[in-house]
């Protein structure tokens, strides 16, 4: 019988942050520093261009997410606290 095992939000938000740190530090910026015009613009200005509005996307459905996720936990929370007479 197979486990299914999610990802905890927190731990994404972690690898979402080191994978952040990680594409703007040397090795990353090696890789994309080169003479190469891609339609006319520099390849490290376009991985700058493309890569930040990524990582602010990704980081808009983390917040819608986790304001949909606590809405409905606050929502669980007040009824739970009905069923158990205000005592929970």
């Amino acid at each position: 019988m197979k486990t299914e095992r999610k990802l905890p939000l927190k731990d994404a938000w972690v690898i979402w942050f080191v994978l952040g740190i990680v594409m703007i530090n040397y090795p990353f910026l090696h890789i994309f520093n080169k003479n190469v015009l891609v339609f006319g613009i520099p390849l490290t200005v376009l991985y700058f261009y493309i890569g930040w509005p990524i990582s602010i996307f990704v980081i808009y459905l983390f917040s819608v997410y986790l304001g949909r996720h606590s809405d409905h936990e606050s929502v669980q929370d007040s009824n739970s606290d009905k069923l158990h007479g205000g005592m929970g």
